[in-house]
């Protein structure tokens, strides 16, 4: 009985340290998306003390563009709202994640347990 629950147990941290590999990986997406979200905001910041009168350029490979002022606001701001979508995304898919992780944790809690009165031993004393 005590190695059927090992399997278990073994198979259930292997779910479990999967999960914070999932959590860790979205963590460090949205990091980057906020990092985005901050020079877009900080450009779109720059481009609004802008008036007609002002030449904008656009980085295109090793050549820069001519481009209208508010194609280059509609562009930023088109930026910022994809940005904005994917952190929300992120945010949704890390709350799913720590549902799932402490759900495991629950499950892992358990099985220790169940180990623990399958050995002999009284949970506690180890």
């Amino acid at each position: 009985m005590a190695e059927a629950i090992q399997k278990k147990l073994k198979a259930e941290v292997e779910k479990y340290a999967q999960t914070q590999k999932d959590v860790s990986k979205s963590v460090s997406a949205r990091q980057k998306l906020e990092t985005q979200m901050a020079e877009n905001n900080i450009v779109k910041e720059e481009l609004d003390l802008l008036d007609s009168s002002n030449t904008v350029f656009k980085l295109i490979g090793p050549v820069l563009v001519k481009q209208d002022l508010d194609e280059a606001k509609a562009t930023v701001a088109k930026r910022l709202e994809y940005i904005n979508g994917e952190i929300q995304r992120y945010e949704t898919l890390l709350k799913d994640y720590h549902k799932k992780s402490e759900q495991q944790r629950e499950v892992l809690t358990s099985l220790q347990q169940d180990l623990q009165k399958a050995q002999g031993l009284t949970p506690g004393k180890v």
